[in-house]
């Protein structure tokens, strides 16, 4: 009986979903492009060879919109460069480019603006395929939350349900749960009970599962209609969505998860290291010789760039260079380069085929790195996290090639100052923008601030910005000091850094509004502190100290000495003095006894 019922229950879900299907046919949509300003829509898009269409969805409400691809089929073996779907936040395809659903998308790409417009763009190749697409969109407000919809699980085991469960989930939901357990774990997760819209490609109501904290790749698996699925995590990290469109509302699911310990880490086989100049890889011997395998195997995109082998087998060699590709998804950049291990010398092989594929994926403020291995179509994934390397200094002038290396930097009042940020980069395609600069008289920026550069507004009538050049961001400024008694000056600077073959990036816009800043495309972004600057004043008074300091101890040295020799020259003189005295006083007595003259007597 219990069979009967479940089996009556499923054709009942068929025949709902399936007049939700037609009803979505019937509406008339174009098939190439439309201008759309409905509050939600769903939309079935069928395309063949070459097509070029897009879709402007626009609406006059203070609202965002959500849009969201849950199904989608290319031509086999097309690449993103040559079939895509591109979505933009803002009324053109000139606006910031906010994502990209291709063929080897590994997620269900959901899509959020920043206002009340959106554009996607979908291209196809010259191959003779029947490409499908199922896309629905709404506007929400952010602010306004659903009671119970997502979160942060961090216990060892615990329980979800979605929104109102047992009683019929909302509409127009979206909810993310992260799952994160203890280190050296994994994660199981087991749905207890679950019911959810059903159709045969989970377009409309769905649950996605996905391995790790992101939600744009890594799907473990998608689920709607009634059933008991479970799911394994590959480490201590999963990520669950429920997403539901307008129509059809079950009771929704609960569901429960564990960990349990995975087996002790064994010695790593890969290691992959980014920096904003450079990728290196290591591979162990023993890996590879488990792979059947050894160091002659081995070969990168480009095959004249030879590994050092030591211990280990080491690739390293800039970003730009031995075939890397370079990938700008919007606000980041991707760097991805091969290795493929073949045999050699034979005309036959049994051997898997494996790829060793290494990312480095320069993301705001930091660089995620990634490598993972293909062995016959099975991934596996490693991250680790690293930076781009900015810098900014002081110049003596407007050439900017001298730095000011003196630390504090003493400047007059009012003199003109030239600061200058450096990327330190190999990638000669990234663009430098000093988005803001502010100023403090303390070096943890508390809160006493002043802004010279805000958003890519100038806010000192003094500050003058050059246009960006490559790896520099530069600008100019007079010096000044706070009212109150502070002594230095310190500069905090919010730098963007962006593809420099992107016309539409944030890089070239210069000053633009709040608004429309929030909207604007970059790759990455970081701040960056130099400082102290202080006045001359402030130099002089310390050494005119100093000088007063030092003249004080001459005076009283020079008078001692003076003192000195006074006292010997009157001792000398005394003594010359007493001497010709002396001399005298003999002289005069010899002579009044020397002869006296004998009167005659005649």
């Amino acid at each position: 009986m219990q069979a009967v019922r479940h089996f009556l229950l499923l054709l009942l879900f068929a025949a709902v979903a399936l007049a939700e299907d037609n009803s979505i046919e019937s509406m008339g949509v174009p098939r190439c492009g439309a201008s759309l300003h409905e509050l939600n829509k769903a939309l079935k898009i069928e395309l063949k060879a070459n097509a070029n269409c897009v879709w402007q969805i626009q609406r006059n409400v203070n609202q965002t919109i959500r849009l969201i691809f849950s199904y989608f089929k290319f031509a086999p073996s097309s690449s993103c460069e040559t079939e895509s779907i591109k979505v933009y936040d803002g009324p053109s395809t000139n606006s910031p480019l906010l994502g990209q659903v291709c063929n080897d998308t590994d997620a269900v790409p959901v899509l959020q603006s920043s206002s009340d417009s959106l554009t996607f763009h979908i291209t196809t190749n010259s191959m003779a395929f029947t490409r499908n697409f199922f896309v629905f969109y709404y506007f929400f407000s952010p602010e306004k939350k659903t009671e119970n919809c997502g979160g942060q699980l961090t216990g060892p085991n615990g329980t979800l349900t979605s929104p109102n469960y047992p009683e019929r989930y909302p509409e127009f939901t979206y909810c993310v749960w992260h799952i994160q357990t203890a280190k050296n774990s994994k994660i199981n997760l087991q749905f207890q009970d679950f019911f959810l819209e059903l159709d045969r490609n989970c377009q409309f109501d769905f649950t996605a599962v996905y391995d790790g904290l992101a939600t744009n790749t890594g799907l473990i698996g998608k689920v709607c209609g009634l059933a008991q699925p479970t799911f394994e995590s590959s480490s201590n990290v999963m990520t669950v969505v429920l997403s539901t469109d307008y129509a059809n509302s079950y009771r929704g699911f609960s569901a429960q998860y564990t960990s349990t310990p995975l087996p002790a880490p064994a010695e790593p086989n890969t290691l992959l290291t980014c920096s904003s100049d450079s990728m290196r890889i290591v591979l162990s011997k023993s890996y590879l010789t488990s792979l059947g395998y050894n160091e002659t195997h081995l070969r990168l995109n480009d095959p004249s760039c030879s590994p050092a082998v030591t211990d280990s087998v080491i690739f390293s060699f800039p970003l730009t260079s031995c075939g890397t590709t370079k990938k700008d998804e919007g606000h980041s950049i991707t760097y991805t380069n091969i290795i493929s291990l073949s045999a050699t010398g034979n005309i036959i092989t049994r051997q898997k085929s494996i790829q060793i594929i290494a990312k480095c994926k320069m993301e705001n403020n930091s660089t995620l790195e990634v490598i993972y291995i293909t062995k016959n179509n099975i991934i596996q994934n490693t991250t680790a996290v690293g930076k781009y390397s900015v810098s900014m200094s002081f110049y003596d002038s407007d050439t900017f090639s001298k730095p000011v290396s003196k630390s504090p930097y003493y400047v007059d009042l009012n003199q003109t100052l030239f600061a200058q940020v450096s990327l330190h980069s190999t990638d000669a395609n990234l663009l430098v923008f000093v988005d803001t600069c502010i100023a403090s008289p303390q070096p943890d920026f508390g809160s006493l601030t002043y802004d010279l550069i805000r958003s890519g507004c100038n806010k000192d009538d003094t500050v003058v910005t050059y246009p960006p050049l490559e790896h520099y961001g530069r600008f100019k400024f007079n010096a000044f000091k706070f009212l109150q008694s502070f002594a230095s000056v310190y500069l905090q600077c919010d730098i963007l850094i962006c593809d420099s073959k992107n016309p539409n990036s944030r890089c070239t816009e210069g000053c633009i509004s709040r608004q429309k800043r929030a909207i604007s495309s970059y790759t990455w972004k970081t701040n960056t502190i130099v400082g102290p600057i202080r006045l001359k004043r402030d130099l002089r008074s310390a050494d005119h100290s100093e000088s007063l300091t030092k003249a004080d101890a001459e005076e009283t040295l020079n008078l001692q000495q003076y003192n000195f020799y006074t006292l010997s020259f009157v001792v000398l003189i005394s003594n010359i003095i007493i001497v010709v005295a002396v001399i005298l006083k003999y002289h005069n007595h010899q002579t009044g006894y020397s002869y006296q003259k004998i009167q005659s007597s005649y």
